[in-house]
């Protein structure tokens, strides 16, 4: 019998399958994955996740396994072998925000003790169920802050989509077979 996914779940793509099933929804609060989530969700921007999803392997080479503490260091040269770096999204802006926003979440980690205790005292502690939506008052709460601090390409879409990656927010859709199924391991606290 055939699982009911997602609608946007492209069935074609197993990568995108396999991310669906296994990571989409489920609340991961490690700090090193909730960079690597909120640098992928910034290139995103203006195109498809599954477009994002499919470089991902290349970005983990290009931003050296999204360790932060290499990331804030990068300049002019690393901004340049980026660019030039076909395997993944290039765009100057999107690559200085990646920059940018990673001195701002290691401050984040630096004044709350780690980036997934700033979450919750943002978006509390239990997974939020809803679909259809693709910003909310949460993620317009996070996007805030987070502009403030000095952060860029967090706008509330992609900061919804992040909450969505991370599993702050379940949005299965009704008839798709992980419907309010999928919880962290901790219950329903997302910490």
């Amino acid at each position: 019998m055939t699982k009911t996914r997602c609608k946007w779940c492209n069935l074609e793509n197993p990568n995108y399958v396999k991310y669906h099933d296994l990571e989409w929804g489920v609340a991961n609060f490690d700090d090193t994955y909730l960079f690597e989530m909120l640098i992928l969700e910034s290139f995103q921007a203006g195109l498809s996740w599954e477009c994002v999803l499919n470089k991902r392997e290349d970005f983990r080479i290009a931003y050296d396994n999204f360790d932060l503490k290499k990331v804030i260091l990068y300049g002019d040269k690393k901004i340049e072998e980026l660019l030039n770096n076909q395997q993944i999204i290039r765009n100057r802006l999107k690559i200085k925000a990646s920059i940018q926003n990673a001195k701002v979440f290691m401050q984040i980690q630096e004044e709350f003790s780690s980036f997934a205790v700033y979450l919750k005292s943002i978006v509390g502690e239990k997974t939020i169920y809803e679909v259809g939506l693709s910003s909310s008052q949460i993620s317009d709460k996070l996007s805030k802050d987070l502009q403030k601090r000095g952060m860029t390409f967090v706008g509330t879409t992609i900061i919804y989509a992040y909450l969505q990656a991370i599993g702050v927010i379940n949005s299965h859709e009704e008839d798709c077979f992980l419907y309010k199924q999928i919880e962290s391991t901790e219950g329903s606290t997302i910490i």
